[in-house]
């Protein structure tokens, strides 16, 4: 995966995300959101940004419009699952800056937790 510019694994990949400007994690992260979200759905993404950004689902909420998400756009589907719009999920990377100290750590945990994600993409 060398010459592709991929690492060869995800504690490579997280070496490599450490080297790189914040701006370049958010841009990626909120890439990643949307990408995910377009394959996998919404219910997952939110999940998994959830988990490796150790949130709950009010502090997910508070993120979500911190970062300039509506609040009033977030809910639940019909088995209580929370949801955002899809168009909407970039707000979580500047929300989660504004509400985390170690948001960087988290958005890096978030891609590397994604990592056979990419490497599908």
């Amino acid at each position: 995966m060398g010459t592709t510019g991929l690492s060869a694994d995800p504690t490579e990949y997280r070496t490599r995300l450490s080297e790189h400007t914040d701006a370049q994690l958010d841009a990626w992260a909120q890439e990643l959101l949307r990408d995910v979200a377009k394959r996998r759905g919404i219910v997952r993404v939110v999940g998994d940004f959830r988990t490796a950004a150790r949130l709950s689902e009010t502090e997910f909420e508070h993120v979500f419009a911190s970062g300039g998400g509506a609040p009033a756009t977030a809910g639940r589907d019909g088995n209580g699952r929370l949801l955002v719009p899809t168009i909407s999920l970039f707000a979580l990377v500047p929300g989660l800056r504004l509400r985390a100290r170690d948001a960087r750590a988290r958005l890096i945990d978030y891609l590397v937790s994604n990592f056979d994600e990419l490497v599908y993409v």
